[in-house]
């Protein structure tokens, strides 16, 4: 499989991870609070097993290529992490996995590493995280991203490397989280980005000496013998914590300006109390004069060091996207010695990527399945072009402004669906289409670049299969279609752009309802809940699979609607990656319903605890898994409401 673990930012709090740790010695000092973000860089590698040895290979960022091969010995594995070299992460990761039972060897190909080394953007921490979280997926151990995280922290303490737990962070992916750090106790809290946020990180191209820095500052603890010591205790206790939580608040409504503000109490208040302790590294006058730099100053909201501080690296908040290049653009202008790098925290309630299940075998359909895979079963839209149903599907999700698709499928007809999506006809066909045609066939190359297949190995269910997404969703917010369902609006706006409009309106996770009498709603998932303001939204109080009509009567009920009328799934969901975790518990548990991993059961979880909304979508759609029901979206479909394509 592939993987791919980006970098890490501490916008605020550093330093108060390893701080905090020696609350175990005394209780006086503050938790530590700390502030990271994923980098839009990181680490990319192909992993898969290998019965005897860690197998590694890796790009370097000059486009060095380096290669080693290690048995899976433990001492041979932590001779070769206190060597400190590139291979000596992977290795101490190793070394931990050795004790965990069904874990064997890996072979891993870091084919690509855009994540800049060395400059406080934890690129070893992402090492470790990705060889951690690689052992978890081949070998199936089980682990949630609390224990990868562990292992990966395990594993770099085997290192000269003295890092602190913050830099594990890298493990959540792409969200935003607060870490808060009691001795060796830590929560984590996610955040959720209302507007997208603009950074500039800059490598100043200078020098300075962590080691220093640390051995420095640490001489402050666990007690303070001085008023230098206590004025570090002091900062990097209650100040810092109370910065970061701002900032948090700051960060969750999308507040440029505050955070910008913040960063420059954070610095301001970070020279006073710190640059005592070790002044010869914390001075740091290039940091100084790239933040007080006045061409900058129009485009910037405010600015700070970045990790230990020191002259390593500055990042700065701007106003825009077009700020964010021009800042880019006068430093690369008058600090050729310096390298910019663009970040950028994107709102988590827009939705880029859109998940597929298409692993079924389709065998309400047979004989017809035996042919053809039933996604590939055409329809005819109200153009009057025949289309497979997944295409019909893939552009439903790209009208609402998807940028990716991913299509589960089983591990055997990936070749047919990326056949169809990545390759275009033959020449001889090709020349034979219409004009009109060979323009489709150019539309549908283009298309299929933002398609990507992925497997599920084991048919588990139609939970699972959405299981099978979740590192491709990379912890980001995701419409779900069914891969056997198509849809047509009633509007001028798709049925899944009205979704994703929902989500963001609401902040939480949707699915799409419908209308349907008493007599077919054990057919279907059925919600019952509240009417909000807007008589379309609903805040759902129950989601049941596939309820009689007993059990509706009494318990899914829905106010304002006709006696035996009811709210059932109409095949669209807007799905917080939370659902993961759930999924993820049944998995771990074998929590079976019918025999499989199901995913009703886990949206009710998602409901009770993150909360969900349920929207009546103006439109219908359309099943295409029943030969009556088939035959009859035939005839329908092509004169229904609005077609997408």
């Amino acid at each position: 499989m592939k993987l791919f673990v980006p970098g890490r930012l501490c916008l605020f709090g550093e330093h108060s991870d390893w701080a905090a740790s020696y609350r175990s010695h005394n209780a006086a000092i503050e938790k530590g609070h700390t502030l990271i973000a994923s980098t839009n860089q990181g680490i990319y590698a192909e992993v898969k097993k290998h019965p005897t040895h860690l197998i590694l290979r890796a790009a370097l960022n000059d486009g060095t290529k380096i290669e080693a091969a290690l048995p899976m010995k433990k001492n041979a594995l932590l001779a070769e992490a206190q060597t400190g070299t590139f291979f000596s992460y992977a290795a101490g990761v190793a070394a931990q996995f050795l004790s965990h039972g069904g874990a064997g060897g890996l072979e891993i190909d870091n084919y690509l590493t855009d994540l800049p080394i060395q400059k406080g953007l934890s690129s070893s921490a992402a090492i470790c995280v990705l060889v951690a979280r690689a052992f978890n997926c081949l070998y199936d151990l089980k682990m949630n991203v609390r224990a990868e995280m562990e292992m990966a922290y395990l594993g770099e303490t085997a290192t000269p490397s003295r890092c602190g737990r913050m830099d594990q962070g890298c493990a959540y992916g792409n969200r935003q989280i607060m870490m808060i750090f009691d001795g060796d106790k830590m929560d984590v809290v996610d955040l959720k980005v209302a507007q997208d946020l603009f950074f500039v990180i800059v490598d100043l191209g200078a020098s300075k000496n962590t080691q220093e820095i640390l051995a420095s500052l640490n001489q402050a603890y666990p007690f303070a013998a001085n008023e230098v010591a206590e004025n570090v205790q002091q900062y990097l206790g209650a100040i810092s914590s109370q910065i970061t939580q701002d900032a948090a608040s700051a960060l969750q409504q999308g507040d440029a300006a505050k955070l910008g503000e913040l960063m420059k109490v954070a610095q301001r208040e970070f020279d006073k109390h710190l640059i005592p302790a070790c002044p010869g590294q914390l001075t740091a006058p290039v940091l100084h004069e790239l933040l007080n730099y006045k061409p900058i100053q129009a485009y910037i909201l405010g600015g700070k060091g970045v990790g230990s501080q020191g002259d390593g690296t500055a990042q700065f908040i701007v106003k825009n996207a077009e700020s964010q290049q021009q800042v880019i653009d006068i430093i690369n202008s008058d600090f050729p010695q310096m390298e910019c790098l663009k970040l950028t925290i994107n709102s988590q309630y827009r939705v880029r990527k859109a998940v597929i299940p298409a692993a079924g075998f389709g065998t309400r359909m047979f004989p017809a399945t035996k042919a053809v895979k039933k996604e590939f079963l055409p329809i005819i839209d109200r153009t009057g072009r025949a289309k497979p149903i997944i295409l019909a599907i893939v552009e439903e999700a790209l009208s609402a402004g998807i940028e990716e698709v991913g299509i589960v499928v089983q591990k055997g007809d990936r070749t047919f669906f990326e056949d169809f999506f990545k390759t275009g006809p033959s020449p001889a066909l090709f020349q034979k289409l219409s004009q009109q045609n060979q323009e489709y066939s150019q539309y549908l190359e283009e298309l299929g670049q933002r398609v990507t297949i992925l497997t599920q190995d084991i048919p588990e269910g139609f939970g699972h299969a959405v299981f099978c997404a979740k590192e491709w969703t990379n912890c980001q917010p995701f419409l779900l279609l069914l891969g056997d369902h198509i849809y047509s609006s009633q509007t001028e706006i798709s049925c899944a752009r009205q979704l994703l409009e929902i989500y963001s309106q609401v902040q939480q996770s949707v699915i799409g309802l419908r209308v349907t009498p008493s007599e077919l709603i054990h057919h279907y998932g059925c919600a019952a809940g509240v009417w909000q303001e807007q008589d379309a939204i609903l805040s759902v109080t129950q989601v049941y699979e596939k309820p009689d009509i007993e059990y509706a009567r009494h318990h899914l009920r829905v106010e304002g609607m006709a006696e035996d009328l009811f709210l059932s799934m109409f095949g669209m969901y807007v799905l917080d990656p939370k659902i993961f975790d759930y999924l993820a518990e049944n998995i771990n548990s074998n929590f079976r319903e019918r025999g499989e991993f199901q995913l009703t059961s886990c949206l009710d979880k998602l409901r009770e605890f993150e909360g969900l909304a349920g929207y009546v979508v103006q439109g219908r759609c359309f099943d295409t898994g029943l030969p009556d029901v088939y035959r009859q979206t035939l005839i329908d479909f092509p004169i229904s409401g609005r077609s997408i394509g």
